[in-house]
């Protein structure tokens, strides 16, 4: 930014009395952005045009969208979805309590999931959990439950074992920091009172971490969204999975493929609004003045174009 001081008082003028004029800021041109711009929207274009001329049946999308085989792929990703976060967020709670504990049994316990889980990639863990009936012939919880090893081990319940057991990992290290961020104050305090720590726990600390829990947790809620499509690995019905059959069936490989990509981008969009009103509410007791919602800022934009055409027709 510059300044325009053709119009300010002389030096010399110091004595006169006079008011010096307002000195003008004029901001620096910046050429470079306009030049970047052009180019983003050039490379948009070249995108936009190389897609349309491509030897793709658009009117499959809207043709199969609701299709029952894709509306239970759909069905069935989010089941699966809902189900590996509880699972992943329950037991990444435990193992952040477990880490966090003085007893070094259960504190080096928790370390080693931590460590195993988050070192390998979820698709080799969906592989082991899928494929262990080579290894185990039988599974015997006597005397509560017998039986093979493959009539047991599902593609349903080795899709929720491998992104469950992965997904509380990074859980535990979400709910660990989140923990470690409340004032040891609060604990102390709480236990001159006679709390437990349990209670504590719950009723003290738990409360005032799930502002630093639950962003990360919504984020990580989305990527398990878009995680589950490895489960076509273990033969899980999942969206992917829906979208290839129709694909191979209709002969619209491609296309089914764009509309799998559709339907994962409106169910991450529906999660991404829940999570902000979520993070919203859990703000409240450290903002001031939450932000207006989506909803507040439309209500807020019509009023004030109501008002002013109300000024102009008065006028």
């Amino acid at each position: 930014m510059t300044l325009d001081l053709d119009k300010a008082k002389e030096p010399g003028d110091a004595g006169s009395g006079a008011t010096p004029e307002t000195l003008k800021a004029i901001p620096v041109r910046h050429y470079g952005r306009w030049v970047a711009a052009a180019l983003a929207l050039a490379v948009l274009g070249l995108l936009i045009n190389a897609f349309a001329q491509a030897k793709l049946n658009w009117h499959a999308l809207p043709d199969y969208f609701f299709d029952a085989d894709i509306l239970k792929g759909v069905r069935n990703t989010i089941v699966i979805t809902i189900l590996s976060m509880v699972l992943g967020v329950v037991l990444g709670i435990i193992l952040a309590v477990m880490r966090l504990s003085k007893n070094p049994v259960t504190s080096s316990i928790s370390w080693f999931y931590i460590w195993f889980f988050r070192g390998t990639p979820v698709y080799v863990q969906l592989l082991v959990w899928f494929n262990l009936g080579l290894v185990f012939e039988y599974i015997d919880l006597m005397p509560i439950y017998k039986d093979y090893w493959s009539s047991f081990m599902t593609p349903f319940l080795a899709a929720l074992l491998g992104l469950g057991l992965n997904e509380a990992a990074y859980m535990a290290e979400i709910c660990r920091a989140g923990i470690q961020s409340v004032d040891e104050g609060q604990t102390e305090a709480a236990h001159a009172l006679g709390m437990s720590h349990g209670r504590t726990l719950r009723r003290v600390v738990l409360p005032q971490a799930m502002r630093v829990i639950v962003p990360p947790t919504g984020n990580e809620f989305i990527n398990m969204l878009k995680t589950t499509s490895l489960v076509i690995a273990v033969q899980y019905y999942d969206l992917l999975q829906a979208a290839t059959n129709v694909g191979q069936t209709s002969g619209a490989t491609v296309e089914m493929l764009l509309l799998a990509a559709a339907w994962y981008l409106l169910l991450t969009s529906v999660l991404s609004v829940g999570q902000y009103y979520l993070e919203r509410r859990f703000a409240r007791g450290s903002t001031r003045n939450l932000p207006p919602t989506p909803l507040q800022k439309i209500a807020k934009a019509n009023l004030l174009s109501f008002g002013n055409r109300q000024a102009g027709g008065s006028a």
